[in-house]
């Protein structure tokens, strides 16, 4: 038995999940250093949709960012979430620009880079690892957690002990849609902890209403470090609240050793910020509650709205029982991928496109066509030779690590943006996000403009005005 860890989610995971990552860099600049005396095993502060948000919808510089939070944030490690090969985009990137993405997050201040792929494919997660371990940093590779029939223990500690022979530091399980319930976990985490020698972290979201629960089974069974998020932007879709787990765990074998005084400061600054969430309609309250569809249909309450939103703009909201049904058809047929950016939203489009043409697989998206053809990498279970006909027709599926085929991008990518370029790093916003990311430097260089004709010292700035 040993102390467990937290990982605060707030400046990452936590707005991500409820206000669609629309927290600023300055809401997170007046309460980062008390964030970094509260003792936590790490910051998440960055990846998974922060830099989309970043430049898509709040004209900031994710780079700026993260060397922001790094400038003020001295003691704590800081952590990222990576999409493997998809690093912080929708597609497979090539090698060389994965390598120059996780050289460039470490050079400016990211310390734990967690590396998960949708498909839970580990040769989807190799040259991340690798390259985070080149650069010194601490490689966490995930098992993204789901329930079908083809998911079982014994093939979670199967990914787990090949993540583990490929130089990872730690394991994390990824349930990002709140399937884990506490005995499953306990079992879970208890067969991982008997396999593999390094250390297993757990996330989780509160969507079902069972994640503190999960927790305190995991907990029991040895799990190392646990992913929770300052009350006033917990619960809901987001994870546990941290508060609770720590009053929990106090004066026992678990006891965290961290200051409920000093976390109940870090709660009362967020909270008006969570009210101004609320009264500006950005956080809607029904993300709060728990949704026990989650458990019923087993899919993730971001991708159930996602649903509910296409169907409304088809004009056949009276057709969502029928999506629902329709699901886990598509998913045993695309192999059972786990549901998680971008297959969640693959398989849940391929869902409504059947229900709403009023015939299977009439139309069929280029992504879906991508997963049925091995563009995305294997899939858990083979795919459904009958929809891959259809849909593939004579066209042969891809077997070998889809970036195999992705020629180096880089170099073509510097030349095509030179007129924009203001630091190395703007060649991967753009390698990941190409018109978000060139809006964004259009609006920099308005900036830049504007500041220089007011006579403002515009290098003295920290992110534009």
């Amino acid at each position: 038995m040993a102390k467990v860890k937290i990982t605060e989610t707030v400046l990452r995971d936590a707005h991500q999940s409820l206000v669609a990552t629309r927290m600023k860099t300055d809401e997170m600049l007046p309460i980062l250093e008390k964030l970094d005396d509260i003792g936590y095993h790490s910051l998440e502060a960055w990846g998974g949709a922060t830099f989309d948000a970043c430049l898509r919808f709040l004209n900031e510089d994710p780079w700026e960012r993260l060397r922001i939070i790094r400038s003020k944030v001295k003691k704590t490690k800081l952590q990222m979430l990576l999409r493997g090969q998809n690093l912080l985009g929708y597609k497979h990137y090539a090698d060389d620009v994965v390598d120059y993405f996780v050289q460039k997050a470490v050079a400016n201040g990211m310390d734990i880079i967690r590396i998960f792929d949708a498909l839970n494919d580990p040769r989807n997660l190799e040259r991340a690892i690798k390259a985070c371990k080149k650069e010194g940093g601490h490689a966490q590779g995930t098992v993204c957690y789901t329930i079908s029939p083809v998911h079982s223990l014994e093939l979670f500690v199967k990914d787990a002990k090949t993540i583990e022979s490929m130089g990872a530091d730690s394991l994390c399980i990824k349930d990002m849609a709140g399937l884990l319930t506490p005995y499953a976990a306990y079992d879970l985490v208890k067969a991982l902890k008997e396999n593999i020698k390094i250390p297993v972290q757990l996330h989780t979201h509160y969507t079902s209403g069972v994640a503190s629960m999960t927790y305190l089974k995991a907990i029991e069974a040895g799990v190392d470090v646990i992913d929770c998020a300052i009350s006033p932007m917990a619960m809901g879709t987001s994870q546990p609240p941290t508060e609770p787990m720590v009053a929990t765990l106090k004066d026992t074998p678990y006891d965290t050793g961290l200051d409920l005084g000093k976390l109940s400061e870090i709660a009362d600054y967020f909270r008006p910020i969570k009210e101004k969430y609320v009264s500006s309609g950005l956080l809607d309250v029904k993300m709060l509650g728990v949704d026990v569809n989650t458990l019923i249909y087993q899919v993730p309450g971001g991708m159930l709205s996602n649903l509910v939103s296409q169907l409304k703009q088809a004009g056949k909201a009276d057709k969502y029982e029928e999506v629902l049904k329709e699901v886990p058809r598509v998913r045993e047929e695309f192999g059972y991928p786990p549901l998680v950016t971008p297959t969640s939203q693959i398989v849940g489009t391929q869902a409504v496109m059947n229900v709403i043409a009023g015939e299977r697989y009439k139309m069929v998206p280029k992504e879906s066509k991508d997963v049925i053809k091995g563009m995305y990498g294997k899939t858990p279970a083979p795919v459904s030779e009958e929809i891959q006909k259809k849909i593939l027709g004579d066209e042969e599926p891809v077997t070998c690590r889809p970036a195999d085929l992705i020629a180096p991008e880089l170099n073509s990518i510097r030349e095509k943006i030179k007129e924009y370029i203001e630091q190395d790093e703007d060649v991967l916003s753009y390698a990941l996000l190409p018109q978000p990311a060139e809006a964004f430097f259009k609006f920099r260089q308005a900036q830049k403009y504007k500041l220089d004709s007011n006579l403002v010292d515009y290098k003295d700035r920290v992110y534009p005005a």
